[in-house]
């Protein structure tokens, strides 16, 4: 009895258990799903704004390109190499490509693929075939750009509110084309373009299906299915796949199916691409300064440079060539080349050694803009200087053994003078002297001593003076400079000496050298933009007379020979070679009215080349091959001829010579008939007080074996 009254009242506890199940299941799901919606308002609370998707700022790589604004140089960038592209720049292959590989059902669905995530599982499952993602375009673009990969419950439901309200907000065109433009394809490309340029160097707009497809295949697993790792035949597989898909979905037909996967694919090297290294670098160093360092990586700028890249190329080829030629035959190992447009400043090309990828040559060194000595070039800056003045390129100048330090002996025998100071009496480079000679056939020669006396009769104030207005920017410390400048005793830049000569090719007018045209921001907005300043800084009969001079070939064959790498038989040239002490540098700078180019070679720890590489051996041969090549598609031009510049005085009318009215020829320096500061003047000199006098005096004495007398005084009427 008592069993079955047992048994009667737990049957009743479970039938009221059971009665009461529901109610309790039901206030589960109440409180469940009230808890579930204030945690859902929660984070709706702390989700981004979907406004911000299309508003935020993408960081975008900047872009160097040539002065056609449309060969690219270098890409700079940080993380994220990225170029933003509009809709209609992006192939319609790789629309197709991308739904076929990633949400083919983009265009029907809402922003959650319910179908998809059921088939991804179910692909998961059965491990078999090339598993598809269960997360839709928008999905995607959601976690990219707003959220992050962070894989937590609460970041699943931020991005399916997000997904729901930029479905909302947006049309599906308008997604796709923020989703081609952001996601990662590998190789630091982001976006489209940038994967486009980086894996085909060529336009989203213009790549083929089978591009396409392969393209569509990486952002499921860049590294994994790189194209420059290890798993390129599981790349191919994948790409292949997304072929027949496309097939499949009618998104190509059977003959662009078949040609699209029997097609060769041939990517651009791994290999970070800079074109023009050392003017790359030169730009990118000038851009950091002035924007800085994390703009230049992210706000997508667009520099338009001067570079030629035909220019660029041949000048990379030439230097390249000659510096092997060089390096066996005169142990010069580097070599530095630029070209300059006198007529507007643009640096046409520059190449800064031999080889930039050279690491342990230092060939990352950029030699110029470097400061070396550039021995014999800077002297047409003191003969310019004396023209100036007054001096006619007919001046005799002599050219004889001479002491230039006034307190040492005038017989150039002594080493110091009574104070310890170095004496100075320089030898020409053949250690040769030739008597009276023309200033014109002085610098044509590049005779030394004529060369030190031009710079005294000019002025070393003078000729700074001049040197810096034409552009020479490294004479600031002038209590440094002596009568030795002309023989290249001050260092200069290559760029600014190119430059400079730019001036006497271009009537004496400077157009400084610059090298970016503009800076545009990724919206095409203006930041800057060179704007030419031309300015008169030499007279015209000045600088027709240096080119006159520098492009006589007549004048300097005694030294160079007729036939040598200075002369251009179809061109006009003029052209200057210039050697350092202990043959460290070869110079030649050489121009047309319409190109400057100037050559440096040796090496960057200053060892000697050999005395046979001196000027014109080494730099000569790869100054000539350029600028012929620079000038062959440009019309023919000269130079504007000087106005004749005559003078009946003694010593400028190229005469040397006087008739003291004895019957005797008087020999004497320019010192004793013209007052250096005023040459034309009709009013006898009285230069025997110039600290100068005597040594120039009596070493022309000397030379003609004709006595000094220290009572000389010059008094000599009409001159």
């Amino acid at each position: 009895m008592k069993l079955k009254m047992r048994k009667s009242f737990v049957k009743k506890k479970v039938v009221k258990l059971l009665k009461a199940l529901p109610m309790f299941f039901l206030w589960f799901v109440v409180i469940g799903f009230i808890l579930f919606l204030l945690y859902f308002l929660y984070l709706q609370r702390t989700i981004p704004d979907p406004e911000t998707i299309i508003t935020r700022k993408v960081g975008e790589s900047t872009k160097i390109y040539d002065t056609t604004g449309e060969v690219l140089l270098y890409d700079i960038h940080g993380e994220e190499k990225r170029t933003i592209v509009p809709w209609e720049g992006i192939s319609d292959y790789i629309k197709k490509a991308t739904l076929a590989s990633e949400d083919s059902d983009f265009y029907n669905h809402r922003g959650i693929d319910f179908k998809g995530v059921a088939r991804a599982i179910l692909r998961n499952i059965q491990e078999a075939g090339i598993s598809e993602g269960g997360s839709t375009i928008t999905q995607q673009l959601v976690k990219k750009a707003l959220l992050g990969d962070e894989r937590t419950f609460s970041r699943k439901i931020k991005e399916a509110i997000l997904t729901i309200e930029v479905e909302r907000r947006f049309s599906k065109d308008e997604i796709f084309w923020m989703y081609l433009n952001q996601i990662p394809y590998g190789s630091n490309a982001y976006g489209i373009e940038s994967a486009s340029k980086t894996f085909f160097n060529k336009a989203a707009k213009d790549l083929t299906i089978e591009e396409a497809a392969l393209l569509a295949a990486l952002p499921q697993s860049t590294t994994y299915y790189s194209p420059y790792g290890t798993h390129t035949d599981k790349l191919m597989d994948r790409k292949n796949w997304i072929l027949e898909r496309m097939l499949n979905l009618n998104f190509i037909n059977e003959e662009e199916y078949n040609k699209a996967k029997n097609a060769k694919i041939t990517f651009e090297s791994g290999k970070t691409k800079l074109s023009a290294p050392h003017f790359v670098i030169m730009v990118k160093e000038y851009l950091a300064l002035k924007y800085g360092e994390s703009a230049l990586e992210n706000n997508g700028f667009k520099i338009t440079t001067t570079l030629d890249v035909s220019l660029q190329k041949t000048a990379e080829e030439i230097v390249s060539k000659y510096s092997k030629i060089n390096k066996e035959k005169y142990k010069a190992n580097n070599a530095a080349l630029v070209a300059i447009d006198p007529k507007n400043g643009e640096l046409k090309a520059l190449v800064g050694s031999s080889d930039y990828f050279d690491v342990e040559g230092e060939g990352n060194f950029n030699v110029t803009t470097a400061l070396r000595q550039p021995g014999s070039a800077f002297k047409p800056f003191a003969y310019a200087a004396a023209f100036k003045k007054g001096f006619p390129d007919s001046t005799i100048i002599f050219d004889v053994k001479t002491e230039f330090n006034p307190s040492c002996p005038p017989e150039a025998t002594t080493l110091k003078d009574q104070y310890g100071l170095d004496c100075y009496n320089p030898d020409n480079y053949d250690g040769g002297f030739r008597g009276p000679v023309t200033l014109r056939n002085s610098i044509a020669q590049s005779l030394n001593v004529p060369s030190v006396k031009t710079l005294y009769l000019a002025g070393i104030e003078n000729t700074i003076n001049l040197a810096e207005s034409m552009g020479i920017s490294s004479l600031k410390d002038r209590s440094r400079f002596g009568l030795s400048l002309v023989l290249g005793g001050a260092e200069v830049k290559l760029v600014d000496i190119t430059s400079a000569y730019g001036v006497f090719g271009n009537d004496g007018i400077r157009n400084p050298w610059f090298f970016i045209k503009k800076v545009e921001s990724s919206d095409g907005q203006l930041l800057e933009k060179h704007v030419p300043a031309p300015k008169r800084v030499l007279e015209p009969q000045v600088a027709r007379t240096i080119n006159d001079v520098l492009s006589d070939n007549n004048a300097r064959s005694p030294v160079f020979g007729p036939n040598s790498p200075l002369f251009i038989s179809e061109r006009e040239i003029a052209a200057k070679t210039g050697t350092t002490q202990e043959n460290r540098d070869a110079w030649i700078v050489g121009y047309s009215p319409s190109i400057v180019v100037g050559i440096w070679t040796g090496n960057n720890n200053n060892k000697s080349m050999t005395r046979e590489g001196a000027g014109v051996s080494a730099a000569g041969p790869m100054w000539h091959e350029f600028i012929i090549r620079a000038l062959k598609d440009i019309p023919v031009e000269t130079f504007t001829k000087p106005d004749p510049n005559f003078s009946d005085k003694i010593m400028l009318n190229g005469q040397y010579t006087y008739d003291s009215g004895s019957g005797n020829q008087e020999i004497h320096s320019i010192l004793y008939y013209i007052n250096k500061d005023d040459p034309l003047s009709t009013i006898p000199s009285n230069s025997i007080n110039d600290p100068q006098f005597k040594n120039w005096e009596s070493a022309v004495r000397r030379y003609y074996n004709l006595p000094y007398q220290d009572s000389i005084q010059s008094n000599i009427s009409g001159f």
